[in-house]
């Protein structure tokens, strides 16, 4: 009785439900595969961090007394993807049945579905048990909502584990203190840079190789510093507890020209990857409010975006489907925008956020949602390239965590089954939230003209272009009053001067 046991990319956790109950014999199967490198163009460094991560992982359950058998990249034998591995596996090792881990989208269990035909053996696949909120207990929630509001998830979620509750209320007496979170930075202000690591050889090779295979895959793999242990990923959320967490709410929506990272904690990667568990990253966090070394702000809001955030969209990726990502509700269809792979631009914003996601396969949650997310959806693009342009270029970006954030946040393009309106916004909130408009070509503080700032009329000429779909919607009708006190002949101005800047995108 020979049990193979396939582990993917994104299941690098010591307490994985597929190495719990399986005799110690069992035959861990790792898989690098074209097929997964290129189903979208990833980011170079997005393949070098999962490549990387999953070499270590193999070294540490070796360590432990585990039989590895690692495929890797450039293995001249390889099938080039998942179900011919398992399928050479088991001929391999003379398997007698398959045990794994559901995958973490549609596509992936798809494949691990297929896998007891391709090999005629009995193939159990286990639930993904390292989340909060088990999937079907999200479906149980959702059923019957018309509409699925994340705060109303985030407060069972908060009752349900514990976390900064008292009792029955929520410590400090309000559930979200999102309103203290959205301060521009003072001039001058510096941020603690976060804790990077230095490629050890493993990630050298990993390096090389991914230059070699994707180097024509958009983005730098110059300045690699991503948490690819265990040991690295516990200290890379010590040191931003200890120098960023304190900071996080106040500045959390903020921009600035120079810096990239702010006081985010760049722990994404490290948890979607298994490495940190969301649990022991949120208990962290709520111990740094005890112990008075981070305000109450910055840790709800912390512990928002994974307890609540990161957890409901998860539920609500496979609760809405295979074809979530095909929603179109406002029938947008322009092609993607080349900026957004690195075209130039005379919109600052824009740029700096591209520029970013380029060096860095990272860009913060405002600048995807508010910058690239809302300009892609000022213009009408079509969801479906939006929604693969993120799965490409972020390091972070795993269809379940990354297709509810830009089919349902960033476009709107499930008609407001998440979002209860669509998060459009023209100039004055970048000017707001950023110091990028004072050194942008264009003048942020008017509407049409030469100078103007492309994002008002893009903004104006979105509202009127979906007036039927959008203007019934209660959280809009004061963006609808502004529109409609317009005199006509502005109007006409602010459309025609849209359709100018539109006209350039083709």
């Amino acid at each position: 009785m020979t049990t193979l046991v396939p582990l993917l990319g994104d299941q690098l956790s010591h307490s994985l439900a597929s190495l719990r109950a399986i005799p110690k014999d069992a035959i861990i199967l790792m898989m690098e595969v074209a097929a997964e490198a290129t189903y979208v163009p990833h980011h170079p460094q997005k393949i070098a961090l999962f490549f990387s991560a999953m070499r270590h992982f193999a070294d540490e359950l070796r360590a432990a007394g585990w039989q590895v058998d690692y495929i890797r990249i450039d293995d001249p034998d390889s099938s080039g993807d998942f179900a011919g591995e398992v399928a050479r596996a088991a001929i391999r090792h003379k398997a007698t049945r398959i045990v794994t881990v559901a995958g973490g989208e549609w596509r992936v269990l798809d494949d691990q579905q297929s896998w007891g035909e391709i090999t005629g053996l009995p193939v159990e696949i286990r639930d993904d048990d390292r989340f909060l909120c088990p999937i079907d207990q999200f479906a149980a929630w959702a059923k019957g909502r018309k509409r699925m509001v994340m705060e109303d998830f985030y407060r069972l979620m908060r009752r349900q584990t514990g976390l900064l509750m008292d009792g029955d209320q929520p410590v400090g007496g309000q559930w979200n203190y999102d309103q203290e979170n959205r301060k521009s930075v003072p001039k001058g202000h510096k941020f603690t840079p976060p804790l990077r690591f230095a490629p050890d050889a493993i990630t050298a090779d990993v390096i090389e190789t991914v230059a070699a295979r994707f180097g024509n895959h958009f983005g730098s793999l110059a300045g690699f510093g991503w948490a690819v242990t265990r040991a690295q990923a516990l200290a890379a959320l010590d040191d931003f507890i200890a120098h960023r967490l304190a900071g996080f709410g106040d500045y959390q929506d903020a921009m600035v020209t120079g810096e990239d990272v702010l006081n985010h904690s760049l722990l994404s990667p490290a948890l979607n990857l298994g490495l940190l568990s969301p649990l022991e990253v949120c208990q962290a966090a709520e111990a740094a409010y005890v112990a008075g070394t981070a305000p109450l702000n910055a840790v709800e809001g912390f512990i928002r975006q994974i307890l609540g955030w990161r957890e409901y969209v998860r539920g609500l990726y496979w609760f809405a489907g295979p074809d979530y990502t095909a929603r179109n509700h406002l029938n947008a269809t322009r092609p993607l925008p080349a900026l957004f792979w690195g075209a130039p631009t005379d919109l600052k914003c824009l740029g700096t956020a591209v520029d970013a996601t380029r060096r860095n396969a990272m860009a913060h949650h405002i600048q995807r949602l508010m910058i690239l997310g809302n300009f892609a959806m000022l213009v009408g693009t079509d969801p479906g390239e939006v929604h693969l342009w993120y799965l490409s270029v972020y390091a972070d970006a795993i269809e379940w965590v990354e297709a509810p954030n830009v089919i349902g946040m960033s476009q709107f393009a499930d008609g407001g089954l998440m979002a209860t309106k669509p998060y459009a916004a023209g100039g004055a909130y970048v000017n707001r939230m950023s110091n990028h408009c004072k050194s942008c070509k264009y003048d942020v503080k008017i509407r049409t003209g030469p100078n103007a700032c492309p994002l008002n009329s893009l903004y104006w000429d979105f509202l009127a272009r979906h007036e039927a779909a959008l203007s019934n919607n209660q959280r809009l009708w004061r963006m609808y009053d502004g529109w409609r006190r317009f005199s006509e002949e502005e109007q006409v101005r602010i459309r025609a001067q849209a359709a100018t800047f539109l006209a350039t995108l083709a």
